[in-house]
């Protein structure tokens, strides 16, 4: 924890350099459209009136409303907007999200505390940064996947709540030692599970608005002067312990920390929906240049063995999502959005509404779906998310395609074009153009703006 704590304070002593910044940046920029987009969701709403119900004004912005709020209120609506959609970004091979917990929640105070968008972006460099190291220090080499994951937790929650404080801590009036309190107060916050992947429910779209709440929270706590366990990490009953048990990798954490960046890596998302159905859409996609949908009599999806109980299982209830956000974390539905939709990047936000969900020739189709293990995908697993897609046709042909790299990564990376466009066509669903336009300008140049502002304010919606 103390070498956390030093690594953060030595970050906002000198700064990131201008390329980190840079990418901070263009996730300010990511989460802000994703949470403007999210703004008539049911989630979001619900969390608003709870806030509203909590009272109290404050000094920092509600995204999508202008109410100002206490610090933690806001960073609960910001952060659940932020995840609302599944549209935020993945680190691998972690497996978790880290950019929405971590900027509503330093962005909360950066604005509450009058810190400059260099201060912020620092923040949240190195926020992200802890939060994916610690998700891999949950990470099991032989086992191929996230013991979080395998056991059922958000890790993105957990994990976040922490990054999350971290970047709080730095942006607050506290020293070193301040930040590492703030980290051990905050690893009693993280929490949540992943069931709703499977059955559904809306609560995992407030797992990183609580993770945001936890780390105002905790670094409001230790600037009060609560202090945290100096080994809560790696003790006996320490986070790592109580959540994975004997299958982590401390090292993980920090082993380069400082020299080696995992920030710069971290996917972006070109659909809005569940990351282990990516490459199955990639793979529909290239399908539908080829064939006639209604040729199409049968469908397999070959995907990573453990991805298959989020988006294969159960079967009836991912041919039959109950709704649209439900769908998103669908196999079967997402191949069909990929080989009938056509918005945005491919697929997008028109395809998970609950009417889309419903559509029933949208159904027809994920009911020809298959969804089973593929061997040359649990190699590659969780490196990166592959698919296979194999389509059986009416005049007896088998059509393959095989996505290695999906879209969003170094290997396959989105240009700063599609990125842009992600972010206006997020961003105009509430504001105009010329709106949109000026917040893509802003969070560009937030390194050299003393005062944010003219940012928030155009955040409202």
């Amino acid at each position: 924890m103390q070498r956390l704590a030093g690594f953060a304070a030595s970050v906002r002593a000198k700064g990131l350099p201008a390329d980190l910044r840079d990418d901070a940046a263009r996730r300010v920029l990511d989460v802000l459209g994703n949470s403007l987009a999210a703004t008539s969701e049911r989630p979001a709403a619900a969390v608003g009136a709870l806030v509203r119900e909590w009272g109290g004004s404050g000094r920092a912005t509600a995204i999508g409303t202008g109410d100002r709020l206490p610090e933690p209120s806001a960073a609960l609506v910001n952060g659940t907007l932020a995840h609302s959609l599944d549209f935020d970004d993945t680190h691998l091979p972690s497996v978790l999200h880290p950019s929405a917990s971590v900027v509503p929640a330093a962005l909360a105070v950066a604005e509450a505390r009058g810190a400059s968008g260099a201060a912020l972006l620092d923040a949240i460099g190195v926020g992200v940064e802890i939060t994916v190291r610690l998700g891999m220090a949950g990470y099991d080499e032989e086992l191929g996947n996230s013991v979080f994951f395998e056991r059922g937790l958000h890790a993105t929650a957990i994990c976040g709540a922490l990054g999350a404080a971290v970047a709080c801590a730095m942006l607050s009036d506290v020293d070193e030692e301040g930040i590492a309190d703030t980290l051990g107060i905050a690893s009693s916050m993280g929490s949540g599970l992943l069931e709703a992947n499977r059955t559904g429910g809306t609560v995992k779209r407030v797992h990183c608005g609580w993770a945001a709440h936890a780390a105002v929270t905790a670094a409001g706590m230790a600037r009060h002067g609560i202090t945290g366990p100096p080994t809560v990490l790696e003790g006996r009953f320490g986070l790592l312990q109580a959540f994975c048990g004997e299958q982590t990798d401390v090292d993980a954490i920090v082993n380069g920390l400082g020299e080696r960046w995992e920030l710069p890596g971290i996917f972006f998302k070109p659909y809005p929906c569940n990351h282990f159905t990516h490459a199955g859409i990639d793979a529909a996609r290239r399908l539908r240049e080829q064939v006639d949908v209604s040729d199409i009599e049968s469908l397999e999806l070959g995907a990573p063995t453990a991805v298959l109980r989020t988006i294969g299982e159960p079967r009836e209830d991912k041919i039959h999502p109950r709704s649209g956000y439900h769908a998103a974390f669908s196999g079967p539905y997402t191949v069909a959005a990929g080989l009938l939709g056509g918005g945005g990047l491919g697929v997008f936000h028109d395809d998970f509404t609950d009417e889309a969900a419903a559509s029933p020739q949208r159904l027809a189709l994920a009911a020809k779906v298959h969804c089973v293990p593929d061997d040359r995908c649990d190699e590659i697993f969780p490196h990166q998310f592959p698919a296979v897609l194999r389509a059986r046709l009416s005049d007896g042909r088998t059509l393959e395609e095989r996505v290695d790299a999906n879209r969003g990564g170094a290997e396959n990376p989105l240009s700063a074009a599609e990125l842009a466009l992600k972010f206006r066509l997020n961003a105009t669903r509430v504001v105009t153009e010329d709106v949109a336009e000026r917040i893509t300008e802003l969070t560009y140049g937030l390194a050299g703006l003393t005062d944010l502002g003219e940012l928030t304010g155009l955040l409202h919606g």
